[in-house]
């Protein structure tokens, strides 16, 4: 089996709407940052990932648009403004305006503990399917969807959407043993979990402010 690259599409929202169920923990002050945080660390390691060619995020928000630029994808902003599945489908297709044999894959924002390793296995796996997917942690979500050349994203996310992925005819890919990329943060829980795998350095200084933040409010 040939080697596929990959070209990644990333969805953000603007970060003053993202993560809302982190702010019981973060507040509203220190919320966007951390999601920004989450944002950055993960791109950052899928464009340190063997298997990518390139990133393209689709976002809104100008701050995460200029730092993720800084760190070397391409920025697209969400033309259709109908929601998660809208703006992936949107990323995929600008990826195919500029390479129309492209695989495509989309994956969530807020996976700070992403290992460019276990991210190149889990794409290695989707090679030969159409369409394939990943769960999240709690198996109820996806944080990855991939689509071969020439075959359509047919994305389903939000909610329970390894059902809906399954239903679609993608495929599941069942890899043990990367738990990074499964790991996405949507509350304080999955933020603690997430920092005992280890998370990248802008999530991990966002957590130590977090933790002197609710130090100094004691």
């Amino acid at each position: 089996m040939r080697d596929t690259r990959w070209s990644l599409v990333v969805p953000l929202k603007p970060l003053a709407l993202a993560k809302s169920r982190l702010a019981p923990v973060a507040g509203d002050t220190l919320r966007p940052s951390l999601a920004l945080a989450f944002a950055e660390d993960t791109v950052a390691a899928v464009l340190a990932c063997a298997a990518v060619r390139d990133v393209v995020v689709v976002t809104d928000d100008p701050l995460a648009g200029r730092c993720l630029a800084a760190l070397g994808a391409r920025i697209v902003p969400d033309a259709p403004g109908r929601g998660l599945n809208a703006a992936l489908t949107y990323g995929a297709d600008a990826v195919r305006d500029a390479a129309p044999d492209a695989a495509v894959a989309v994956l969530n924002a807020d996976l700070p503990a992403l290992r460019p390793a276990e991210l190149a296995r889990v794409l290695a796996a989707a090679e030969g399917a159409a369409r394939a997917f990943l769960a999240d942690a709690a198996g109820i979500g996806t944080t990855l969807l991939t689509a071969a050349a020439g075959k359509p994203l047919g994305p389903r996310f939000g909610g329970p959407s390894r059902e809906r992925h399954l239903a679609s005819g993608a495929v599941e890919l069942t890899l043990a043993g990367v738990d990074s990329v499964r790991r996405d943060v949507d509350t304080g829980a999955d933020l603690w979990a997430a920092l005992a795998l280890g998370v990248g350095p802008r999530t991990a200084a966002g957590a130590r402010r977090l933790t002197a933040s609710a130090g100094s409010a004691t």
